[in-house]
């Protein structure tokens, strides 16, 4: 089923309706802003508390952000785990998103319009909605950069779990509608890679 553009931007206004949270909050939605200024236009670094977050990008690019510019964004947490949704409405706003662990458990929610690199270490999980929509336009372990393209960069000898956050419904994944895809064919086979495919993730 199709979502009209009125759709989504109803979808977005009502996520920006939300309290954002101050970036020393480690779950809630965060809407990220450019900071030339700093490292990072958004940073978080926890000990041993869970880090849940929703990562909202802006719907449109600052007035002094260079076009080829990414939003970067850093996620770490010592022993919590973390759960990371990157939100993102605008298909040429790229980022770079660096989350690291010591070994906790991470899950990441890439846009289903994500087109770029994963880099990552450990083993990695992904689900039938990540498969559906992103891995086609994935680059895994590369050394090469593009100036278009997305980064993802995740440092754990933990588990790595990758999903699919929706633009078009601005929401994570449908898990029973994906996994269905999957079974019976409706959506794009799987590229050959050396990754283990024996999985089958539930929430």
């Amino acid at each position: 089923m199709s979502v009209g553009h009125s759709d989504m931007s109803s979808s977005y206004e009502k996520l920006l309706e939300k309290q954002y949270l101050p970036a020393t909050v480690t779950t809630g939605a965060h809407k990220v802003k450019y900071h030339p200024q700093d490292d990072w236009d958004f940073h978080l670094d926890a000990d041993r508390e869970p880090i849940d977050l929703s990562l909202v990008l802006p719907h449109y690019r600052a007035r002094n952000q260079p076009i080829d510019e990414r939003m970067t964004m850093f996620v770490g947490s010592d022993m919590g785990p973390i759960k990371v949704k990157i939100c993102r409405h605008v298909p040429r706003l790229r980022f770079y998103l660096d989350v690291r662990s010591t070994g906790a458990p991470i899950t990441i929610w890439l846009p289903s319009d994500f087109r770029g690199q994963i880099n990552y270490s450990g083993k990695a999980t992904f689900s039938s909605g990540f498969v559906n929509r992103v891995m086609q336009n994935v680059r895994f372990n590369s050394s090469h950069q593009e100036d278009y393209e997305d980064i993802v960069v995740v440092d754990s000898p933990g588990a790595i779990t990758f999903r699919m956050w929706d633009v078009q419904t601005g929401a994570p994944e449908n898990t029973h509608r994906e996994t269905l895809k999957r079974m019976f064919g409706c959506a794009r086979k799987a590229p050959e890679t050396s990754i283990d495919w024996d999985f089958l993730l539930e929430d």
